[in-house]
């Protein structure tokens, strides 16, 4: 009785630590999300790479203005089409991942330098949240929401 007792114990322990692992697994995919979206998407401009990482009805809150699949596409166009061509670079800070069945919210802090030919341009910092859902493709950005930060 006492060797099934422990072994009841031991594999309601393994349960658990393989649960916890699961869940930090998904943590670190959700991360890796938010940043290969922003990699392909905003600083490498491929529309190819919105369905790989935005559900279809995704939706970005930003300063007011609401983006969703096709107004990004639409931006991604519009500054390919420029002559002058600049390359961004993003690094992330990332505050807090929670999960909760098949959704992960994560808050960050996103910082941007815009660069063309080695000389800095421009620099931004936002303060953001997103959200993304487990679906059949695995995981997806379903929303973003930005507010940018103000340096003193």
């Amino acid at each position: 009785m006492k060797k099934i007792a422990i072994f009841i114990l031991f594999s309601l322990i393994c349960q658990f630590s393989f649960a916890q692992m699961g869940a930090m697994q998904d943590e670190e995919i959700a991360k890796r999300l938010v940043i290969g979206a922003f990699e392909e998407i905003w600083s490498n401009l491929d529309s190819t790479m919105i369905k790989h990482y935005h559900t279809d009805d995704f939706l970005l809150l930003e300063n007011g203005v609401l983006w969703n699949n096709d107004s990004i596409r639409d931006y991604q166009k519009k500054t390919l089409e420029r002559t002058i061509k600049w390359k961004r670079e993003n690094k992330f800070d990332f505050v807090r991942v929670k999960k909760s069945a098949n959704s992960i919210w994560l808050a960050y802090h996103n910082y941007a330098t815009w660069t063309i030919d080695s000389n800095i341009i421009r620099k931004v910092h936002w303060l953001e949240s997103a959200v993304a859902i487990k679906t059949r493709d695995g995981w997806k950005l379903q929303m973003l929401h930005s507010t940018r930060i103000q340096e003193h």
